[in-house]
């Protein structure tokens, strides 16, 4: 059993490092308002993940991937939020949020704040819950990789955790790589070009995702 944990982990680890949506995602969010934004965009990432493996283990996930019909409607929808992203990256390229209300006071910038903090979260996990490949790369991979010693739904279940802490592990060491290179990435041009590097990704992933069977 443990060899084939080993081998599941492995896979996992090499599909959890191949660039995508989630990488696009989280350097707008890191390079414009550093280390703690990016986390928050890991934990809502991560929430998104905790989210499908739950359906998975329940079986819900395999209804919806064997369901047209709510598979389209959730691949268009985040097709959509993902172009949506891109464009606001591409409108405004290096902008970044400001928090407060507008009226300058203490309590203004507080709640200002923690709208941003609350965005930064959303980003992720909308991301990421609208994403239904996610569910038919749980519902068809994870059956093959699971232990054969463990029950089916325990086998899944374990592998599901084994791919949020890699996915943990790896955004948030991608995120401390970019805070430490966040003065380079601050200067107005690179801002800019980043912005609008990243806003062209995102909406290619859109197209991508929408385009895809």
């Amino acid at each position: 059993m443990l060899t084939q944990l080993a081998t599941a982990t492995g896979v996992l680890a090499l599909l959890t490092l191949v660039p995508g949506p989630d990488m696009a995602v989280v350097t707008r969010r890191a390079v414009a308002r550093g280390r703690a934004d990016g986390l928050r965009t890991v934990a809502g990432i991560t929430a998104g993940l905790l989210l499908w493996g739950v359906l998975t283990v329940a079986g819900l996930a395999a209804l919806l991937a064997a369901s047209a019909e709510v598979y389209l409607v959730v691949k268009l929808a985040g097709a959509a939020y993902l172009c949506f992203l891109g464009v606001q990256a591409l409108r405004r390229p290096g902008a970044e949020p400001q928090p407060g209300d507008g009226n300058g006071s203490a309590r203004g910038e507080e709640r200002g704040d923690r709208r941003d903090r609350s965005s930064a979260w959303r980003t992720g996990l909308v991301s990421n819950a609208l994403n239904p490949k996610i569910a038919v790369f749980y519902t068809g991979l994870l059956p093959a990789l699971a232990p054969s010693g463990l029950r089916p739904a325990l086998g899944m279940a374990l592998l599901v955790l084994v791919h949020v802490v890699l996915t943990v592990v790896w955004l948030a060491a991608y995120v401390y790589v970019l805070s430490r290179a966040r003065r380079f990435f601050s200067r107005p041009r690179v801002r800019r070009a980043l912005d609008r590097v990243t806003g062209v990704v995102l909406i290619g992933f859109g197209i991508r995702v929408a385009t895809t069977p």
